[in-house]
């Protein structure tokens, strides 16, 4: 079937071939060409692909059954995964409702936050602030979180855009303070914005503990997490993660709030949860929020699939691998391999202006001068031009627009945690080849004695 025979429409006409098969970090198309997954597909693949063992666990459950309705049935898979999360989420959170992506898990904490305030009188508490850049969803109400002239665009009057800080992009930051400074006047700018807003409209406050496509796998310093949640708390304001991405492992710990020993009062999480073998995410909430809803008549939401018992036994079977072999543990360490490998292109190519994450969550931005951080020009394309140039030589990576998604060109480089030390040399030696062939067609500078 040719392009002008499809039936289907996505965001695009770009072309790409038939998938075929997956195996580990690998997926093939169906002419045998194989492309190593340098982005886990959009950060889902955290496990790897068509692992036996979940196939088999899924078979399994296909084998009982693969649908029942949350209002008719209890089923195992969901009591028991609901039961296994808890046990992995921040003390306190132990409170499980499922769901399938990660659009449905940030709307659903911001209408558990919303309902709980209800319930305790809060009635003039609705405003869920957010940072820009950021991006929570593609749902009406995450748009409203997400904010921005390129993610809103046409659908802008059907929702109420909710309020924003500045994200702590300190890189970006041309001044003379610590990082430790930078982190805490980023985080009062949180306590300035409920300010302007009235605090006792303010119902929550959303963020990605380590940035997602919008930011680039952006790490704030370390003082802004803790002066975050001292701010929540001041001002009675519900702190919700956004753990879509970096949940289920993907910055080395399961979820990345460990990194900064941070308790969140809601987590949402999805993608890696299931890790592409089935739709699932999740929300944990602490239980006194969850009582009160349920004292008052009962959450007002929910889905078809919520709690699916297919969804959940993939999500069981994929937690298992995880922790029957060090999956998380030995992704922490090939991360680690992974960034030292990405900096020391910095080395070889001073286009490239930055290196960042946490975990197999990194990413690189390109610039002009990297004295002054200034992105390449706009009209390069560069976020796109890159990634066709690694596609065409099979590798996959993401990228996205920086700087409100018009400049700032940076690229995603998050493979499957189960990557080994050699299939990284395989990333970087075509990572390596699509910038040369960029610089060339630029005229950038590239120092090719350097080490990469």
């Amino acid at each position: 079937m040719t392009e002008s025979q499809s039936h289907l429409f996505y965001q695009s006409r770009q072309p790409r071939p038939f998938l075929d098969h997956g195996e580990g970090i690998y997926l093939f198309d169906e002419s045998g060409k194989r492309y190593i997954d340098g982005s886990s597909g959009a950060m889902v693949s955290n496990i790897g692909h068509s692992n036996p063992t979940v196939l088999a666990k899924m078979k399994a459950q296909m084998d009982r059954a693969t649908f029942g309705y949350r209002l008719h049935f209890r089923t195992r898979p969901s009591e028991d995964l609901a039961a296994r999360l808890a046990a992995r989420m921040p003390a306190g959170l132990d409170r499980i409702f499922f769901v399938s992506g990660g659009s449905e898990a940030v709307e659903t904490a911001e209408k558990l936050a919303r309902q709980y305030a209800v319930t305790q009188g809060q009635h003039s508490r609705w405003k869920v602030i957010s940072r820009s850049p950021a991006y929570h969803g593609g749902t009406l109400g995450a748009l409203a979180l997400t904010g921005g002239k390129l993610f809103a665009g046409p659908f802008a009057p059907m929702f109420r855009e909710m309020p924003h800080v500045k994200a702590p992009q300190t890189y970006l930051d041309l001044d003379n303070l610590t990082e430790e400074a930078r982190g805490i006047r980023y985080a009062e700018m949180l306590r300035e914005r409920i300010e302007a807003e009235g605090p006792e409209t303010v119902l929550a406050f959303i963020m990605e503990p380590v940035g997602g496509a919008s930011t680039g796998a952006l790490v704030a310093p370390d003082s802004y997490y803790t002066r975050i949640r001292e701010i929540c708390d001041e001002y009675g304001v519900i702190l919700i993660y956004d753990e879509v991405m970096t949940g289920a492992g993907r910055t080395g710990t399961f979820l990345a709030c460990e990194h900064w020993g941070i308790t969140p009062d809601i987590v949402a999480m999805s993608k890696g949860l299931g890790a592409g073998y089935a739709p699932l995410g999740a929300v944990a909430a602490r239980a006194d929020m969850v009582e009160a809803l349920l004292d008052a008549g009962g959450f007002l939401h929910g889905f078809t699939y919520a709690g699916n018992p297919l969804a959940c036994a993939a999500g069981l079977a994929v937690l298992d691998e995880m922790e029957e072999h060090g999956i998380i543990e030995h992704g922490a360490q090939m991360g680690e391999l992974l960034k030292a490998r990405l900096e020391a292109l910095m080395e070889r190519y001073p286009f490239i202006g930055h290196v960042r994450g946490k975990g197999l969550l990194l990413a690189f931005e390109m610039v002009s001068d990297r004295a002054t951080m200034a992105p390449l020009p706009k009209e390069w394309n560069a976020y796109s031009e890159l990634v066709e140039l690694a596609y065409a030589r099979g590798l996959i990576i993401y990228s996205r627009r920086t700087r409100g998604g018009v400049e700032g060109d940076h690229f995603l480089v998050c493979p499957p945690l189960i990557i080994t030390a050699a299939q990284i040399d395989e990333l970087m030696a075509i990572l390596i080849d699509a910038l040369d062939a960029f610089a060339a067609a630029h005229d950038l500078p590239v120092q090719p004695e350097a080490a990469a």
